[in-house]
């Protein structure tokens, strides 16, 4: 294996929306997991991912909670807060794949419209010879055209491309597709994993 693919949120950056939310309801851990379950639901935001402008998806999802309307408004407008920092240990191995002259490549599920906040935040994205971004292309993984789209763009030999990503669903599409993956729990377990591959023993 010379090529390594990585996911990056909760990968190689930290992504929660509860770091905005928990400021929102006053630490009312239950009735903000209840909104995050009901009305700001991950599949709300998958749409963001595939292309879909914030203030649209906003829109539609206030018309139909409309007494939630400043909680939905924040997930566009105080977005930036919902990001964490680097996951360091991840950098880290990224860091040491880069020193081995691995081809580093990235393919994430993330809105085109808060993308470039990531790259204005995180230095080592520049690292990556190529990013395909859900949002750029209208498509989201665990769908097999993102993956293909990836491999093609970045002329992939499947059985040659290591995949690292933390969704078990993005994880089985891969290996269909021909790749080798690992489902990212942590650093050190990503770690030895590498190890276990011979990429960073």
């Amino acid at each position: 294996m010379h090529t390594i693919l990585f996911d990056l949120g909760n990968v190689l950056i930290e992504w929660d929306p509860r770091r905005l939310y928990r400021k929102l309801f006053d630490g009312d851990e239950a009735s903000m997991e209840h909104f995050l379950a009901t009305v700001c639901t991950p599949e709300w935001n998958l749409q963001m991912d595939a292309g879909k402008p914030f203030a649209e998806a906003v829109a539609e999802l206030q018309a139909l909670h409309p007494d939630r309307a400043e909680l939905i408004a924040a997930w566009h407008l105080r977005w930036s807060e919902t990001l964490g920092g680097a996951i360091e240990g991840s950098v880290e191995i990224l860091a040491a794949l880069r020193a081995r002259g691995y081809r580093l490549y990235a393919l994430t599920n993330w809105s085109a419209e808060t993308f470039p906040v990531a790259r204005e935040r995180f230095e080592f994205l520049t690292w990556f010879e190529g990013i395909v971004v859900s949002g750029e292309v209208r498509m989201t993984k665990p769908d097999p055209d993102i993956f293909a789209l990836a491999l093609a763009r970045f002329e992939l030999t499947p059985s040659s491309t290591l995949f690292i990503d933390d969704s078990s669903a993005n994880v089985a599409t891969a290996r269909r597709l021909g790749m080798h993956a690992v489902q990212f729990k942590d650093s050190s377990q990503l770690q030895a994993a590498l190890n276990g591959f011979g990429l960073l023993d």
